[in-house]
C-alpha cells in the first residue's frame, strides 16, 4: 500500500451509518488499474455492505456506480492506459474458468467478485479493480452523467434490449423514479410504445418530457385493467418493489407478454397459473450485467441523447445522499 492518503466513506459496522476516514491510496496489483474517482452514484444497492450482507467482510468502502480515469496501471494489464476515462459497475470482474465464463456469459460467472462488496468501491478518491471490471465511457457523456448508468443504466437497457420486446411494441414502465426515469428514455428511444405508470400524477409531465406515449396514475384503480384499457403491454418492466401491483400488472399483458422485474419487496407474487398458460405469458427477473453490457449501455445513451436527471452531492455527504434518495429527482451522485 502507498504511504499516501486519502478521503474515502467506510462501513464500519453493519446497519451503522456511513463513516468518513482517511486510508491509504492503494495500488494497483498484476491485472489491476487504479481510477481516481470523479464521480459516483448513491444507489439502494448500498444497503447490502450497508447491513453487512453475503458475508462482506467490513470495513468496506461502498459504491459501484463509479466513474473517472485510470491514473495507474498495474502489472499485465494491456485493455487500458493512464488518462482512460471509464465506468465501474455491480459486476467487479469474471474468472474467465467456470462453464458460464467459457460460454461468454460473464454475467453468470459463479466466481464473479461484486464492487463495494468483494473489493472496495466508490465512495473513495481512488479505487482499484480488475482491468475486465472496465467500461469505457463516451466522451459526450460527463462523469456525473456516466455514473448512474453503471447501476440504473445499465439495468434498464439490459433489461428492455433482452425483454422481447420489438420496435413498435407496447412496454409498460412501472415506477418514475431513479431507475425508471432512464428505463422510460431507453424504452422510447428503442422504438417502443411506452407507457410510464407512478403513484399520482406529479410525475405525468416529466415522464411524457422523458419520451412516454402513456401515463397511469397508480392510485386511480386497478393497474392491469388500466393497461389493458390502452391495448395491452408487450413487455412490463417493473421497478417498483410492490408483489401486488406486479401481479396486477400481469393481467395487463398481452399474449406471449414478458413482466420483467428488478425490484423486490421479497414477498411472494399471486398470479393465476391460468394467465400464464392460456396466455403464454411469463415472469422473469433481471439483474444488470458485465462491463461490455455497461460500455453498450452508455454508448446508446451518448448516440440518443439519454440522460440520468441528478442532485450532486460532496463525498463528505454520503450518509445525508444515501438518506435523501427517496426525495431525489432522479439519482443522488457524489462528487469529487
Amino acid at each position: 500500500m502507498s504511504s499516501a492518503t486519502m478521503r474515502a466513506v467506510q462501513v464500519v459496522t453493519a446497519g451503522a451509518p456511513f463513516e468518513n476516514v482517511t486510508i491509504p491510496i492503494p495500488e494497483p496489483g498484476r491485472g489491476q488499474v487504479r481510477v481516481r474517482v470523479r464521480a459516483c452514484g448513491v444507489c439502494g444497492g448500498e444497503n447490502v455492505p450497508r447491513l453487512g450482507l453475503f458475508g462482506v467482510t467490513l470495513p468496506r468502502v461502498p459504491g459501484h456506480e463509479i466513474a473517472g480515469d485510470i491514473d495507474a496501471v498495474g502489472p499485465g494489464v494491456t485493455a487500458w492506459q493512464v488518462g482512460d476515462r471509464v465506468g465501474i459497475g455491480w459486476h467487479g470482474s469474471s474468472c474467465f474458468t467456470c462453464g458460464p465464463c467459457r460460454q461468454g456469459d460473464f454475467t453468470n460467472c459463479v466466481n464473479r467478485t461484486i464492487v463495494g462488496l468483494s473489493y472496495d468501491g466508490g465512495y473513495a478518491e481512488y479505487t482499484v479493480a480488475p482491468q475486465d471490471a472496465l467500461a469505457r465511457i463516451p466522451e459526450a457523456l460527463t462523469y456525473e452523467e456516466a455514473a448512474p448508468l453503471m447501476c440504473a443504466g445499465i439495468t434498464s437497457f439490459n433489461a428492455l434490449r433482452n425483454s422481447g420486446a420489438r420496435a413498435g411494441d407496447t412496454v409498460v414502465i412501472h415506477g418514475v423514479g431513479g431507475l425508471g426515469h432512464l428505463a422510460v428514455q431507453y424504452s422510447a428511444k428503442m422504438g417502443f410504445r411506452t407507457i410510464a405508470v407512478n403513484r399520482g400524477r406529479a410525475k405525468e409531465d416529466i415522464a411524457r418530457e422523458l419520451g412516454a406515449d402513456e401515463y397511469i396514475d397508480s392510485e386511480a384503480g386497478g393497474l392491469g385493467a388500466a393497461v389493458e384499457r390502452l391495448g395491452g403491454a408487450d413487455v412490463v418492466f417493473s421497478t417498483v418493489g410492490s408483489s401486488p401491483a406486479q401481479a396486477d400488472l400481469i393481467q395487463g399483458l398481452r399474449p406471449n407478454g414478458h413482466l420483467v422485474i428488478v425490484a423486490s419487496d421479497h414477498q411472494p407474487i399471486e398470479v393465476s397459473p391460468d394467465l400464464l398458460v392460456f396466455g403464454r405469458r411469463k415472469v422473469s427477473g433481471w439483474y444488470s450485467g458485465h462491463a461490455k453490457d455497461s460500455e453498450e449501455a452508455m454508448e446508446f445513451a451518448a448516440l440518443k441523447g439519454i440522460r440520468p436527471l441528478i442532485e450532486t452531492y460532496k463525498l463528505e455527504e454520503a450518509e445525508t445522499a444515501f438518506q435523501n434518495m427517496g426525495k431525489a429527482r432522479y439519482r443522488n451522485v457524489l462528487t469529487f
